[in-house]
């Protein structure tokens, strides 16, 4: 047993078997010559005492077996050289029978009293270390930065404390961590799931001391389980006592808790860079469109002017102002969406929520793109018992004027753009589809990105934002959003919206 590396002075541990014999014996035998030359001063039953003396000590200081030898030594010596007739076995007095008994009887008392003593004395001591030891360990683990530092402080606490080695296995990583050495024993990986599925510890006797871990210890924190403690002991201790393994699970706790602190230490880091990060886009989104916007109004203004111009200006010139409205228009429809992107991830906008019926926002929105949708033909299917939704219209509106436009845009001329929408449990299901070439195949979600777009090489001006601003824009009023192809061919984009308890509407009497 150890502390801290030193070992704990034990005077089992300090004397062989043999030499705790010699000593008894060395012991048992200066007590007879201390005693000898009291004889003609001193009652028997006084020399009786220093026997007795002298198995106390040696139960104290070389343990139970000790004490029991050197009773046996002191009732044969001081039947030799003290009980007449002296330097023999035989008594004179057949009462020194009983002497001897009670003599035997007391010094194997004595002498197991005080071995017991010194077990328990010893057993405290150690518990008191180990007690010290681990509130190091956990003082240590609590102050670690990096899982590398968790596992190099519960290996070291394992080799020093029970002199075994151990590893930690963590179900997410398919290799040791970035600078951990590898370990000198095999782990059995089935043992090593049994006790990660379960949460109970795992002990396979059979394998011990032949190289494979025998005791799988799970590590249990307060959210899940987060690995599992491989121990394996050395070859000379198979089974473990109970306090050892009383230790171990301790130690795998308070493991347990470090690495799930590390685990929200890094959630955490994560998700305020992401925060500071979506927060200085936004910032920087929103300072351009700002100072885009007075001077892209001003020059749609100015390429309006030049229509007014009397005399008019030649038909090239004409050409050339209807360009510059229609590119100014168009970047000014950019930066709009910039500017509704920036505030809708910064939260700045307010919901004007109210009950009405989605065929008038959708036919505002049909209304308002105008010549975008004058080769499609928009077809609407409507459930007739659709009930009231309550929703910003004016939001809503550009939801469906930007799914509008990019299934005209992307499908070819003539062909139809369908709107409908089903009423699920607790929600309506809306869904805008075309007859084009469909969506690419791979992880539609990411089309819902800012800057993503469906076909990157494609000639078809976009910049990739109307379907995040969709997106933005369902999500502040609690529905969700997803696209899919057609098994006939086309595109499909579904988004839902909360039914909710609409107000009851009274018939006016006649």
């Amino acid at each position: 047993m150890t502390n801290e590396g030193n070992p704990i002075p034990l005077s089992e541990e300090r004397f062989k078997p043999w030499q705790r014999v010699l000593l008894t014996a060395v012991a048992c035998a200066a007590t007879t010559l201390l005693a000898t030359p009291l004889l003609g001063h001193l009652d028997l039953a006084n020399i009786v005492m220093l026997f007795l003396l002298t198995v106390l000590l040696i139960a104290v200081s070389l343990g139970r077996a000790a004490a029991v030898l050197a009773a046996v030594l002191s009732v044969l010596l001081f039947d030799i050289f003290f009980v007449p007739p002296r330097f023999s076995l035989a008594v004179s007095n057949i009462q020194y029978l009983v002497t001897f008994a009670v003599m035997l009887a007391t010094a194997l008392i004595v002498g197991q009293l005080a071995a017991g003593l010194k077990q328990k004395a010893r057993e405290a001591q150690v518990r008191e270390q180990r007690t010290q030891a681990l509130y190091q360990a956990a003082r240590q683990l609590a102050g670690a930065l990096t899982l590398e530092q968790v596992i190099d402080i519960a290996r070291q606490f394992i080799r020093i404390q029970l002199n075994a080695d151990a590893e930690i296995l963590l179900p997410d990583a398919s290799e040791l961590p970035s600078g951990q050495t590898p370990r000198s024993f095999r782990v059995e990986r089935h043992l090593a799931k049994m006790t990660q599925d379960s949460g109970q510890l795992v002990r396979d006797s059979q394998s011990a001391g032949s190289g494979y871990a025998s005791l799988y210890l799970p590590l249990r924190a307060s959210m899940r389980i987060r690995g599992v403690l491989a121990v394996a002991p050395p070859p000379d201790s198979i089974d473990l006592p109970a306090e050892n393994l009383a230790l171990l699970e301790a130690l795998a706790s308070l493991i347990a808790i470090a690495i799930e602190r590390l685990h929200y230490v890094d959630v955490a880091h994560t998700t305020q860079v992401d925060m500071v990060s979506e927060r200085l886009r936004s910032s920087i989104l929103s300072a351009l469109s700002h100072d885009l916007r007075t001077p892209l109004t001003a020059l749609v203004g100015l390429a309006d002017s030049l229509f007014l111009i009397k005399p008019s200006l030649p038909p090239a010139a004409l050409d050339t102002a209807q360009a510059m409205h229609e590119q100014s228009a168009r970047l000014a429809g950019l930066v709009g969406n910039l500017l509704d992107m920036a505030r809708l991830n910064a939260g700045n906008v307010t919901l004007r929520r109210e009950w009405q019926p989605l065929e008038e926002v959708i036919g505002a929105s049909i209304k308002l793109l105008g010549n975008a949708l004058a080769g499609h033909p928009v077809r609407v299917a409507l459930p007739a018992d659709l009930p009231l939704l309550e929703f910003d219209a004016v939001l809503l509106e550009r939801v469906f004027c930007n799914l509008l436009e990019n299934a005209a845009k992307y499908a070819p001329a003539g062909s139809a753009v369908e709107i409908g929408a089903s009423q699920l449990d607790d929600h309506v299901e809306i869904r805008v589809c075309d007859h084009g070439q469909g969506f690419p195949a791979g992880n539609l979600n990411a089309l819902f990105e800012m800057f993503a777009r469906a076909q990157t090489e494609s000639g078809k001006p976009g910049t990739g934002l109307g379907l995040a601003i969709c997106r933005a824009i369902v999500e502040a009023h609690g529905g969700t959003i997803s696209a899919e192809n057609r098994p006939e061919g086309g595109a499909c984009v579904f988004f839902t919206l909360p039914k909710g308890v609409p107000p009851i509407m009274e018939e006016e009497s006649a």
